[in-house]
């Protein structure tokens, strides 16, 4: 009876408990239609990156997507 007791017990404790800690939303990408008019043409890794506020972007058929290294 000890035994069963146990097991239900730990039973009990492993379905109560979940693995994810956290969860983390993606946010949406941004595009940008147009770029302005003072950028940067940056190549990292034989890829073409536009620079321009301190932040690089991607060129994309809908537009300029931002890109975090």
């Amino acid at each position: 009876m000890r035994v069963l007791i146990i097991i239900f017990g730990i039973l009990s404790m492993l379905t109560t408990t979940s693995c994810a800690t956290r969860v983390v939303n993606q946010p949406e990408k941004v595009v940008v239609v147009k770029r302005p008019t003072k950028y940067k043409v940056v190549h990292i890794k034989g890829k073409k990156y536009y620079m321009w506020n301190g932040h690089y972007h991607r060129k994309t058929k809908r537009g300029y997507v931002l890109v975090k290294f």
